[in-house]
């Protein structure tokens, strides 16, 4: 692929399809006229929703319909309300514009549009995939970020209120129809962002690696994703308009969340209720958490984690995330981010809730992922 002059945008389809490369997001309404999608909901964040990238995209859109109520942390009453305002204007389909939390919420409506059970009735821990049928409009995701790789993957996690716990729901069906992955709509990402979400794409391509299970299509596109983060995040924390990189951070972030369909880990759930409880931005709670995780991991995977010491020049693990960290200007404690003792025992009685560590290489009790959490501190 060129990156200088006339930029190629490719088409593929793993697992969606994806239109990839500068400029992509200039093809959004054709795509939406194939797809007879004349009336779409386009789903955002009100800090987007200001953005000269969301005026660019919403002007490719004319006869959309803005939903800008999307938390940073999406709730179900995001999803209810935004499931309205779908309703109430009579939309035909759903565009998703930004990083993790728009595009989950985007999908949580899609589901609600046809599927009348209450959310937590699609629990993943509760085999919610059983009850979510392929009756969903259609839905176009646009990413901003580089982080979640939403914009390809089966789930979304959405606060449920009654338990306000981050669930998982995932279902093959909840995949978007088409995936617009256009670098140029990262270039003016804040550096916190950058980091944060980036952190979060190599995180995801780290625990799927190391997962638990037998896929090694996954395994082969982890342990790249991985390497692909290592080498561009900080090129792109040095120049944040360094187009390659950036490019190669947002196909970083789809690989991960392609190979996360493997499993994640203890990392994800201990990072979960740090979002809904402590307000802690997801990326960045992962990439503090990941050190220690890999770790207590070690006598479960000696081989693997040697595997992905060689993808980044050799030495030890945990020592070379904290360095990465480092290197892209995150904090190392939770107490960075004004997480306190206090709070960390409601904390790990959430963690031990949440299904990605039921895919750890090491089982974990609750006493573990507390002892996770005070090292981490």
């Amino acid at each position: 692929m060129c990156f200088h002059g006339d930029v190629t945008v490719s088409t593929f389809s793993f697992p969606t399809t994806i239109l990839f490369g500068a400029g992509a997001v200039g093809r959004l309404p054709e795509e939406l006229s194939k797809r007879g999608i004349s009336r779409p909901l386009l789903v955002t964040d009100a800090g987007l929703a200001r953005t000269p990238v969301f005026a660019r995209v919403a002007s490719l859109a004319p006869g959309a319909v803005v939903f800008s109520a999307v938390e940073p942390n999406p709730t179900e009453r995001n999803v209810l309300d935004g499931l309205a305002s779908y309703q109430q204007n009579r939309c035909n389909g759903i565009v998703g514009v930004g990083g993790g939390s728009p595009l989950d919420a985007a999908k949580a409506i899609r589901l609600k549009v046809t599927h009348e059970l209450p959310l937590a009735e699609y629990d993943d821990l509760l085999d919610g995939a059983d009850r979510i049928s392929a009756n969903v409009p259609p839905y176009i995701a646009i990413a901003t970020t580089s982080g979640t790789g939403s914009e390809v993957s089966r789930s979304t996690v959405i606060t449920i209120t009654a338990t306000n716990r981050k669930t998982v729901v995932f279902s093959p069906h909840l995949i978007p129809v088409l995936a617009i992955a256009d670098p140029e709509l990262t270039l003016d990402l804040p550096p916190h962002l950058t980091a944060g979400t980036g952190m979060d794409a190599f995180t995801h391509n780290v625990e799927a690696y190391i997962s638990k299970g037998y896929h090694p299509i996954c395994d082969a596109i982890a342990l790249s994703g991985a390497r692909m983060v290592w080498e561009s995040l900080p090129r792109v924390m040095a120049d944040p308009h360094d187009l390659e990189a950036r490019s190669q951070m947002m196909m970083a972030s789809m690989m991960g969340a392609i190979a996360f369909q493997k499993g994640l880990g203890a990392t994800h759930s201990l990072a979960h209720p740090l979002s809904s409880d402590c307000g802690m931005h997801h990326g960045t709670s992962n990439a503090v958490l990941l050190p220690f995780v890999l770790e207590f991991n070690r006598p479960a995977v000696v081989q693997r984690l040697q595997d992905l010491e060689a993808q980044f020049g050799g030495g030890d693990i945990a020592a070379q995330v904290r360095d990465l960290n480092r290197r892209v200007g995150i904090a190392p404690r939770l107490r960075d981010y004004g997480v306190t003792e206090a709070a960390l025992p409601a904390l790990a009685d959430k963690a031990i809730q949440d299904g990605c560590h039921q895919l750890n290489p090491r089982p974990c009790t609750r006493e573990d992922l507390l002892a996770l959490y005070r090292a981490a501190l």
